[in-house]
């Protein structure tokens, strides 16, 4: 019986892993198109050669992108608001996530259902633009970062793993003589490493790919962000055909798009492997119950 059940079970984990090596060519192969396109000469794309691997090998499209001062400012502004919106929307997340984690924490139901409710339903985009308006935050920094920097998923994943330690870590703390914030900062925190590595994970890939907000709320060139930067490019790509470089001419409008499109990819492939480790251990944070 017992050998059977095995023979079921390995044949189990044969399908699920050819699934999943199937979902990971199916991810792979238009990564690996778009850097091989921004690597691959004029003809080879017009003549539909490119692939996976690149065709008549040429770096002129990166060298355009890099030599575009507008692009390089924003790539180092949208870094720059990377780092303030991840340190400034875990700040929060977590100065809510643990009070709510409390159970003699007063009205916690209704606050939790309010913060439940927004997950669900919103004002809607004029009645938020009016609101940053009235607050004179429209064209300023602070519009890209203050508006949505606590997510009440991102709340509630933090305080169901606040909730999942054990109570006797929190009373040794107090007997000890330890506030809240000490608490906070020397036990909760130090034990849900996993959990906030994650959640900083998801804040700085939700704002290095967020173009909306742009849009809607910034006029000035200097808070463009590497991603509007890419669009508004896109739209108005300009390659010139006129320059003595050889490499230069041999540009189209196709490898350029993919070496911008690349250029993008770069800080979040650089910040993934550093937080893969917490990101495996913390991707069951949501499933503790209370």
């Amino acid at each position: 019986m017992a050998n059977v059940y095995d023979k079921k079970f390995s044949l189990f984990q044969i399908i699920l892993s050819i699934f999943f090596i199937l979902v990971c060519v199916a991810v792979l192969v238009p990564i690996l198109n778009i850097v091989a396109t921004s690597l691959s000469g004029r003809d080879a794309i017009a003549m539909g050669k490119v692939k996976i691997f690149p065709v008549q090998l040429t770096t002129a499209a990166y060298k355009m992108v890099f030599t575009d001062r507008g692009m390089i400012r924003s790539f180092f502004f949208s870094v720059f608001l990377m780092v303030v919106k991840t340190v400034v929307s875990m700040a929060m997340t977590i100065l809510a996530a643990y009070p709510l984690s409390k159970k003699n924490l007063p009205g916690r139901g209704p606050i939790m259902l309010m913060i439940t409710i927004t997950m669900y339903f919103n004002a809607g985009m004029i009645p938020a633009y009016l609101l940053n308006k009235s607050l004179g935050l429209v064209n300023t920094f602070w519009v890209l970062v203050i508006p949505g920097a606590i997510t009440a998923f991102n709340l509630i994943i933090l305080r169901s793993f606040f909730m999942s330690i054990n109570s006797s870590l929190f009373d040794a703390a107090y007997m000890d003589g330890c506030t809240e914030m000490q608490t906070l900062t020397k036990v909760a925190m130090p034990l849900s490493k996993a959990a906030i590595l994650t959640l900083s994970l998801f804040y700085a890939v939700s704002r290095w790919n967020g173009v909306s907000d742009i849009i809607l709320y910034i006029q000035n060139p200097n808070y463009y962000t590497l991603q509007y930067k890419l669009k508004l490019m896109l739209d108005t790509i300009n390659i010139p055909y006129e320059d003595k470089d050889e490499a230069i001419r041999q540009i189209v409008p196709e490898n350029f798009k993919a070496a911008c499109i690349v250029f993008t990819m770069i800080p979040v492939l650089v910040l993934y492997p550093f937080v893969q480790k917490y990101f495996r251990e913390g991707v069951m944070i949501g499933g503790v119950k209370e």
